[in-house]
């Protein structure tokens, strides 16, 4: 490998910020960018396969663990309730925990018995609660969009209600998207005033000279490394591996790996990149903003699935290390919760150490 592969391209490296002008500023900040967001995203790439090994092998099993323990705590709150030897207030407090523990586990665990046991410890039933909520999200719906929304709707069932929004909301997008490209067309139809051609024609303009900028590097590069005009096997090899690196770059509009590409081989050295021209500057800025751009999505795109896979809330931007700290500590809560709850159950066994439990509990929740 040439001595130069792995070099930053920057612009008059050696001088300093205050020589360069305003458009090698740019380009160098650019360039440090586009640097910061490749590292994050190679970051991420490698993190993910790691995080979801120990997210699958280890806090899975484990959440599986901690609601099944979950259930077997509400089973055995159910049974302890009908005993006699528990006086009113400590029967109350057990309903209590049993209504909020079955609350959480219905929908996510299997257990048949979860709903039979919160409806004996609940004034309303856990289906009725749940149609309760239907009806104040109907509400909200109907406030939003119309008392169309109710249309063909079965209020008794959630996913009916769900599947019905969803369904509304795609109808409402896909005629704001109508209704959008109709005043674009109208738009388009209108006569053109003098300044709105020229300022069209200025545009155009540019964006080929950015364009041509962009494909006077391909060339020169294309034109070096031809794989066909190269007799030797073994170097035709390496120059077809390469010249699949710049027709990837080209096809990307990846400015940055095209010279990065010319400094690898020596067909540039500091001193041309130092003499780019200003006006040519200008081009190579746009099109390296275009690239900051897509990989800013890129990056965005990578956290999202991570979010979305894992569950991780949609609030400041998570960064591997903070993820890896959360999937620490949600494993070592989960731990704590099944050890815990198998104590309680030991504790249950003996009268006068449960009504201690529930004196206990009772404590902390009036704290």
């Amino acid at each position: 490998m040439s001595k130069a592969a792995g070099r930053l391209v920057t612009i008059a490296p050696e001088k300093l910020q205050a020589h360069r002008s305003k458009g090698q500023r740019y380009f160098n900040s650019l360039v440090k960018q586009i640097e910061n967001r490749r590292g994050w995203i190679a970051q991420w790439e490698a993190f993910t396969p790691v995080f979801q090994k120990r997210y699958v092998d280890e806090f899975i099993p484990l959440r599986q663990a901690s609601m099944d323990a979950q259930v077997k705590l509400v089973h055995r709150l159910d049974a302890l309730h009908g005993d006699k030897a528990f006086n009113a207030i400590e029967r109350r407090l057990m309903s209590q925990l049993i209504r909020e523990l079955t609350q959480q586990l219905i929908g996510v665990h299997a257990d048949p018995m979860l709903k039979p046991i919160h409806d004996r410890h609940a004034d309303t039933s856990y289906d009725t609660q749940a149609g309760f909520d239907i009806e104040h999200a109907k509400a909200m719906m109907e406030e939003m969009l119309g008392t169309e929304f109710v249309d063909g709707l079965d209020t008794d069932s959630p996913e009916a209600f769900m599947k019905h929004a969803s369904e509304k909301f795609e109808e409402l997008r896909a005629q704001a998207a109508a209704k959008a490209q109709a005043r674009e067309e109208r738009r388009a139809r209108r006569k053109k005033t003098p300044k709105q051609l020229a300022a069209e024609a200025r545009k155009e303009a540019a964006q080929a000279e950015i364009s041509q900028s962009l494909r006077d590097v391909y060339r020169k590069l294309a034109s070096a490394l031809h794989p066909d005009r190269e007799p030797d096997a073994e170097e035709r090899a390496r120059k077809t591996a390469l010249m699949q690196r710049v027709n990837e770059a080209y096809a990307k509009r990846n400015l940055l790996q095209l010279l990065e590409l010319q400094l690898e081989l020596e067909h540039i050295d500091q001193k041309t990149i130092d003499g780019i021209s200003e006006e040519r500057l200008n081009h190579f800025n746009s099109v390296l903003k275009e690239q900051l751009g897509e990989l800013d999505r890129e990056l965005a795109d990578i956290r999202g699935r991570f979010r979305g896979t894992f569950g991780f809330p949609y609030g400041p931007l998570t960064v591997p290390e903070r993820a890896m700290e959360d999937l620490d500590a949600e494993i070592a809560h989960r731990g704590n919760m099944v050890r815990g709850i198998e104590k309680d159950l030991h504790t249950f066994d003996d009268l006068q150490q449960t009504k201690a439990w529930l004196k206990a509990l009772k404590r902390r929740r009036s704290i």
